[in-house]
Protein backbone atom coordinates (compact mmCIF):
# COMPACT_ATOMS: atom_id res chain seq x y z
CA UNK A 1 0.00 0.00 0.00
CA UNK A 2 1.09 3.53 -0.98
CA UNK A 3 2.33 5.80 2.18
CA UNK A 4 -0.28 7.72 3.36
CA UNK A 5 -0.08 11.63 2.49
CA UNK A 6 -0.13 14.87 4.59
CA UNK A 7 -3.50 15.87 5.55
CA UNK A 8 -3.50 19.39 3.85
CA UNK A 9 -2.35 17.47 1.08
CA UNK A 10 -5.86 15.44 1.30
CA UNK A 11 -7.84 19.06 1.70
CA UNK A 12 -6.25 20.44 -1.22
CA UNK A 13 -7.32 17.18 -3.49
CA UNK A 14 -10.79 17.53 -1.87
CA UNK A 15 -11.11 21.07 -2.32
CA UNK A 16 -10.41 20.91 -6.32
CA UNK A 17 -12.48 18.08 -6.82
CA UNK A 18 -15.44 19.67 -5.07
CA UNK A 19 -14.73 23.31 -6.98
CA UNK A 20 -14.16 21.34 -10.63
CA UNK A 21 -17.01 19.16 -10.00
CA UNK A 22 -15.41 16.42 -10.89
CA UNK A 23 -12.61 13.97 -10.27
CA UNK A 24 -11.06 13.96 -13.38
CA UNK A 25 -10.85 17.02 -13.87
CA UNK A 26 -9.66 18.10 -10.47
CA UNK A 27 -6.78 15.55 -11.03
CA UNK A 28 -5.60 17.37 -14.67
CA UNK A 29 -5.77 20.58 -12.33
CA UNK A 30 -3.27 19.31 -9.81
CA UNK A 31 -1.25 17.16 -12.06
CA UNK A 32 -2.81 13.44 -10.84
CA UNK A 33 -4.13 10.79 -12.25
CA UNK A 34 -7.63 9.69 -11.73
CA UNK A 35 -7.23 6.95 -10.05
CA UNK A 36 -4.69 8.70 -7.61
CA UNK A 37 -7.03 11.90 -7.18
CA UNK A 38 -10.12 9.15 -6.53
CA UNK A 39 -8.17 7.27 -3.96
CA UNK A 40 -6.89 10.50 -2.30
CA UNK A 41 -10.82 11.59 -1.80
CA UNK A 42 -11.38 8.19 -0.48
CA UNK A 43 -8.35 8.31 2.41
CA UNK A 44 -9.61 11.72 3.46
CA UNK A 45 -13.05 10.01 3.52
CA UNK A 46 -11.83 7.20 5.65
CA UNK A 47 -9.42 9.29 7.72
CA UNK A 48 -12.78 11.34 8.88
CA UNK A 49 -15.27 8.58 9.15
CA UNK A 50 -17.67 10.01 6.56
CA UNK A 51 -18.76 10.38 3.42
CA UNK A 52 -17.89 13.28 1.78
CA UNK A 53 -19.16 12.73 -2.23
CA UNK A 54 -21.62 10.62 -4.04
CA UNK A 55 -19.48 9.86 -7.67
CA UNK A 56 -21.27 7.70 -10.31
CA UNK A 57 -19.90 7.08 -14.14
CA UNK A 58 -21.97 10.36 -14.68
CA UNK A 59 -22.17 12.71 -12.12
CA UNK A 60 -20.48 13.93 -8.70
CA UNK A 61 -22.39 15.72 -5.91
CA UNK A 62 -20.99 16.54 -2.11
CA UNK A 63 -23.07 14.68 0.60
CA UNK A 64 -24.44 16.97 3.43
CA UNK A 65 -21.19 16.18 5.53
CA UNK A 66 -19.06 17.21 2.40
CA UNK A 67 -20.64 20.70 2.38
CA UNK A 68 -19.57 21.23 5.77
CA UNK A 69 -16.14 19.58 4.97
CA UNK A 70 -15.31 21.97 2.31
CA UNK A 71 -16.15 25.40 4.45
CA UNK A 72 -13.95 23.65 6.87
CA UNK A 73 -10.78 22.31 4.60
CA UNK A 74 -10.76 25.97 2.83
CA UNK A 75 -10.94 27.70 6.55
CA UNK A 76 -7.55 25.34 7.32
CA UNK A 77 -5.90 25.82 4.21
CA UNK A 78 -6.37 29.39 4.22
CA UNK A 79 -5.09 29.69 7.71
CA UNK A 80 -2.27 27.29 6.59
CA UNK A 81 -1.30 29.88 4.11
CA UNK A 82 -1.57 32.64 6.47
CA UNK A 83 0.65 30.96 8.75
CA UNK A 84 3.46 30.27 6.38
CA UNK A 85 3.04 34.24 4.85
CA UNK A 86 3.64 34.99 8.60
CA UNK A 87 7.31 33.40 8.87
CA UNK A 88 8.11 33.81 5.57
CA UNK A 89 10.87 37.01 4.65
CA UNK A 90 8.86 39.73 4.47
CA UNK A 91 10.43 40.95 0.93
CA UNK A 92 9.60 37.34 -0.58
CA UNK A 93 6.96 38.16 -3.59
CA UNK A 94 3.12 37.46 -3.32
CA UNK A 95 2.23 34.36 -4.33
CA UNK A 96 -0.84 31.64 -4.66
CA UNK A 97 -4.42 32.09 -5.43
CA UNK A 98 -7.15 35.44 -5.00
CA UNK A 99 -10.46 34.33 -5.60
CA UNK A 100 -12.55 37.32 -5.50
CA UNK A 101 -16.62 38.33 -5.98
CA UNK A 102 -17.22 41.72 -7.51
CA UNK A 103 -20.49 43.71 -8.78
CA UNK A 104 -20.83 42.79 -12.45
CA UNK A 105 -20.61 46.66 -13.56
CA UNK A 106 -17.76 47.90 -10.98
CA UNK A 107 -16.09 44.23 -11.97
CA UNK A 108 -16.50 44.75 -15.78
CA UNK A 109 -14.75 48.27 -15.49
CA UNK A 110 -12.91 50.34 -12.74
CA UNK A 111 -12.46 47.34 -9.96
CA UNK A 112 -11.94 45.47 -13.43
CA UNK A 113 -8.95 47.51 -14.53
CA UNK A 114 -7.76 47.61 -10.88
CA UNK A 115 -7.62 43.69 -10.68
CA UNK A 116 -5.89 43.80 -14.14
CA UNK A 117 -3.36 46.33 -12.88
CA UNK A 118 -2.63 43.96 -9.16
CA UNK A 119 -1.91 41.20 -11.56
CA UNK A 120 0.20 42.74 -13.84
CA UNK A 121 2.30 43.63 -10.92
CA UNK A 122 2.12 40.46 -8.83
CA UNK A 123 2.37 38.02 -11.91
CA UNK A 124 2.77 34.73 -9.50
CA UNK A 125 -0.77 35.45 -8.26
CA UNK A 126 -3.60 33.87 -9.37
CA UNK A 127 -6.82 36.27 -9.93
CA UNK A 128 -10.03 34.47 -9.99
CA UNK A 129 -12.32 37.83 -10.85
CA UNK A 130 -15.81 35.75 -10.24
CA UNK A 131 -18.54 39.25 -11.26
CA UNK A 132 -21.99 38.63 -9.58
CA UNK A 133 -23.94 40.66 -8.32
CA UNK A 134 -26.99 38.74 -6.18
CA UNK A 135 -26.19 37.80 -2.50
CA UNK A 136 -23.65 34.46 -1.98
CA UNK A 137 -22.80 32.24 0.70
CA UNK A 138 -19.29 32.78 1.28
CA UNK A 139 -17.95 29.40 2.37
CA UNK A 140 -19.51 27.66 0.14
CA UNK A 141 -18.51 29.76 -3.04
CA UNK A 142 -14.80 29.10 -1.53
CA UNK A 143 -13.59 33.04 -2.39
CA UNK A 144 -11.29 35.10 -0.53
CA UNK A 145 -13.12 38.84 -1.23
CA UNK A 146 -16.61 39.23 -1.63
CA UNK A 147 -17.09 43.13 -2.89
CA UNK A 148 -20.60 44.24 -2.06
CA UNK A 149 -22.48 47.33 -2.88
CA UNK A 150 -24.59 47.58 0.20
CA UNK A 151 -24.96 45.72 3.35
CA UNK A 152 -23.28 42.78 4.11
CA UNK A 153 -25.76 39.74 5.14
CA UNK A 154 -23.22 37.73 6.69
CA UNK A 155 -21.89 38.70 10.40
CA UNK A 156 -19.23 36.19 10.45
CA UNK A 157 -16.94 38.43 7.52
CA UNK A 158 -14.69 41.18 8.28
CA UNK A 159 -16.52 43.84 6.29
CA UNK A 160 -14.46 47.40 5.61
CA UNK A 161 -16.15 50.27 3.78
CA UNK A 162 -14.16 51.60 1.00
CA UNK A 163 -15.98 54.35 -0.43
CA UNK A 164 -19.62 56.14 -0.65
CA UNK A 165 -21.53 56.48 -3.84
CA UNK A 166 -23.15 59.28 -5.12
CA UNK A 167 -26.08 58.79 -7.00
CA UNK A 168 -27.97 61.10 -8.92
CA UNK A 169 -31.16 61.41 -11.48
CA UNK A 170 -29.90 61.23 -14.73
CA UNK A 171 -32.00 61.36 -18.33
CA UNK A 172 -31.18 62.21 -21.90
CA UNK A 173 -31.57 65.87 -23.14
CA UNK A 174 -34.39 65.02 -25.46
CA UNK A 175 -36.26 63.37 -22.52
CA UNK A 176 -36.90 66.69 -20.67
CA UNK A 177 -36.67 68.76 -23.37
CA UNK A 178 -39.33 71.80 -23.06
CA UNK A 179 -39.63 70.24 -19.13
CA UNK A 180 -39.27 73.06 -16.21
CA UNK A 181 -37.65 70.08 -13.81
CA UNK A 182 -36.89 72.04 -10.59
CA UNK A 183 -38.81 69.32 -7.87
CA UNK A 184 -38.98 66.07 -7.53
CA UNK A 185 -42.88 66.23 -8.62
CA UNK A 186 -42.01 67.44 -11.19
CA UNK A 187 -41.06 63.65 -12.65
CA UNK A 188 -44.27 62.12 -11.76
CA UNK A 189 -45.30 61.69 -15.44
CA UNK A 190 -42.25 61.02 -16.59
CA UNK A 191 -40.91 57.35 -17.64
CA UNK A 192 -38.36 55.56 -15.06
CA UNK A 193 -35.75 53.20 -15.82
CA UNK A 194 -35.60 51.29 -12.33
CA UNK A 195 -32.60 49.66 -11.11
CA UNK A 196 -33.67 47.19 -8.28
CA UNK A 197 -32.94 46.11 -5.91
CA UNK A 198 -32.07 49.50 -4.94
CA UNK A 199 -35.11 51.68 -6.72
CA UNK A 200 -38.89 50.50 -7.40
CA UNK A 201 -41.94 51.97 -7.36
CA UNK A 202 -41.36 54.30 -4.91
CA UNK A 203 -37.74 56.68 -5.08
CA UNK A 204 -36.62 58.65 -2.04
CA UNK A 205 -34.55 61.96 -2.30
CA UNK A 206 -33.10 64.81 0.07
CA UNK A 207 -31.96 67.53 -1.45
CA UNK A 208 -28.59 69.02 -0.20
CA UNK A 209 -29.60 70.37 3.27
CA UNK A 210 -31.42 66.65 4.09
CA UNK A 211 -35.10 67.48 3.33
CA UNK A 212 -36.76 64.44 2.40
CA UNK A 213 -38.93 63.99 -0.62
CA UNK A 214 -40.28 61.21 -2.85
CA UNK A 215 -41.01 60.29 -6.01
CA UNK A 216 -44.11 57.61 -7.24
CA UNK A 217 -41.97 56.52 -10.35
CA UNK A 218 -44.11 55.93 -13.35
CA UNK A 219 -41.92 52.50 -14.17
CA UNK A 220 -41.66 51.59 -18.08
CA UNK A 221 -38.48 49.38 -17.47
CA UNK A 222 -37.54 47.33 -14.18
CA UNK A 223 -33.87 45.63 -14.53
CA UNK A 224 -31.57 44.10 -12.50
CA UNK A 225 -28.76 44.83 -14.77
CA UNK A 226 -27.45 48.50 -14.79
CA UNK A 227 -26.08 48.48 -18.50
CA UNK A 228 -29.45 47.99 -18.99
CA UNK A 229 -31.04 50.85 -17.10
CA UNK A 230 -28.29 53.23 -18.67
CA UNK A 231 -29.13 52.39 -22.26
CA UNK A 232 -32.40 53.23 -21.32
CA UNK A 233 -32.03 56.31 -20.13
CA UNK A 234 -29.56 57.20 -23.05
CA UNK A 235 -31.91 56.04 -25.07
CA UNK A 236 -34.41 58.54 -23.98
CA UNK A 237 -36.69 55.80 -22.59
CA UNK A 238 -36.75 57.33 -19.04
CA UNK A 239 -34.89 58.40 -16.74
CA UNK A 240 -32.40 56.59 -13.93
CA UNK A 241 -31.18 56.81 -10.87
CA UNK A 242 -26.93 56.69 -11.67
CA UNK A 243 -23.86 56.35 -9.59
CA UNK A 244 -21.87 59.10 -10.82
CA UNK A 245 -19.03 56.67 -11.69
CA UNK A 246 -20.76 55.22 -13.75
CA UNK A 247 -22.27 58.15 -16.05
CA UNK A 248 -19.20 60.68 -15.44
CA UNK A 249 -18.10 60.34 -19.14
CA UNK A 250 -22.17 60.54 -20.82
CA UNK A 251 -22.45 63.88 -18.14
CA UNK A 252 -19.36 64.96 -19.71
CA UNK A 253 -20.25 64.79 -23.66
CA UNK A 254 -24.00 65.57 -23.05
CA UNK A 255 -25.40 62.32 -23.38
CA UNK A 256 -26.88 62.25 -20.04
CA UNK A 257 -27.61 65.13 -17.71
CA UNK A 258 -28.36 65.60 -13.83
CA UNK A 259 -31.99 66.70 -14.11
CA UNK A 260 -31.81 67.74 -10.38
CA UNK A 261 -28.87 68.37 -9.37
CA UNK A 262 -29.86 69.84 -5.92
CA UNK A 263 -31.58 66.33 -5.35
CA UNK A 264 -29.68 62.73 -4.87
CA UNK A 265 -30.82 59.20 -3.95
CA UNK A 266 -29.65 58.05 -1.15
CA UNK A 267 -25.84 56.68 -1.02
CA UNK A 268 -24.95 53.15 -1.32
CA UNK A 269 -21.15 51.65 0.35
CA UNK A 270 -18.94 49.88 -1.43
CA UNK A 271 -17.73 47.29 1.18
CA UNK A 272 -14.81 44.77 0.91
CA UNK A 273 -15.38 41.74 2.90
CA UNK A 274 -13.25 38.66 3.92
CA UNK A 275 -12.50 36.43 6.72
CA UNK A 276 -11.17 37.24 9.88
CA UNK A 277 -7.93 38.46 10.35
CA UNK A 278 -5.97 35.26 11.71
CA UNK A 279 -6.98 33.85 7.96
CA UNK A 280 -5.64 36.67 6.00
CA UNK A 281 -2.48 36.42 3.63
CA UNK A 282 -0.38 39.45 2.60
CA UNK A 283 -1.97 39.09 -0.62
CA UNK A 284 -5.40 39.52 0.15
CA UNK A 285 -3.97 42.39 2.28
CA UNK A 286 -2.06 43.94 -0.48
CA UNK A 287 -5.50 43.71 -3.21
CA UNK A 288 -7.97 45.21 -0.79
CA UNK A 289 -5.58 48.30 -0.24
CA UNK A 290 -5.11 48.19 -3.95
CA UNK A 291 -8.55 47.93 -4.57
CA UNK A 292 -9.22 50.43 -2.11
CA UNK A 293 -7.10 53.09 -4.08
CA UNK A 294 -8.66 52.54 -7.08
CA UNK A 295 -12.38 53.07 -5.43
CA UNK A 296 -10.97 56.32 -3.96
CA UNK A 297 -10.00 57.19 -7.46
CA UNK A 298 -13.50 56.93 -8.89
CA UNK A 299 -15.77 59.90 -9.73
CA UNK A 300 -18.64 60.88 -7.39
CA UNK A 301 -16.88 57.94 -4.36
CA UNK A 302 -16.34 59.65 -1.43
CA UNK A 303 -13.97 57.64 0.76
CA UNK A 304 -14.40 56.46 4.19
CA UNK A 305 -11.88 55.75 7.25
CA UNK A 306 -11.18 52.08 8.01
Amino acid sequence: MSKSLDRLTLLHTFVRIAERGAISAAARDLGLSQASASRQLAELEERLGVQLALRTTHNFSLTEAGLDCLADARNLLSGWEALVERHADDNASLSGKLKVVAPVALGQLDLGDAALAFQAAHPDVEVIWDLQDGPIRFAEVGCDLWVKIGKVPDETLIVRPLGTVERLIVAAPELILGRAIQHPDDLADLPCAALSPFEGGTIRLADANGEPASITAKVGLATNNIFSAKKAALTGLGYAIMPRWFVASELVDGRLVDILPNWRAAELTINAAYLPARRQTRRLKALIDHLSDAVAAMPGVQTVSA
